[in-house]
């Protein structure tokens, strides 16, 4: 289930080649504090997907209301 979450989450990231440095930025919408910067769009997506996994396990960790991504919900459920 964490495997597709992370690989449904890195589906929406979005990219952008920055003029003034020429290199490549990215992002998940909706993921604060998700974003990597690298020299090819390649490497920009493997830092991307680290930086995600080291916020989710964090998250989780520490309890934080986390995206529920196509249906997949992370976040703990309290006994009613």
């Amino acid at each position: 289930m964490l495997t597709t979450y992370i690989r449904a989450s890195m589906g929406r990231a979005t990219y952008e080649t920055l003029s003034d440095a020429g290199t490549v930025f990215g992002e998940i919408p909706g993921f604060d504090g998700v974003w990597a910067n690298a020299a090819t769009r390649a490497e920009c997506e493997r830092e991307l997907q680290e930086v995600l996994e080291d916020w989710l396990l964090l998250g989780l960790k520490l309890g934080h209301q986390l995206p529920v991504i196509e249906g997949i919900d992370l976040n703990a459920k309290v006994p009613a």
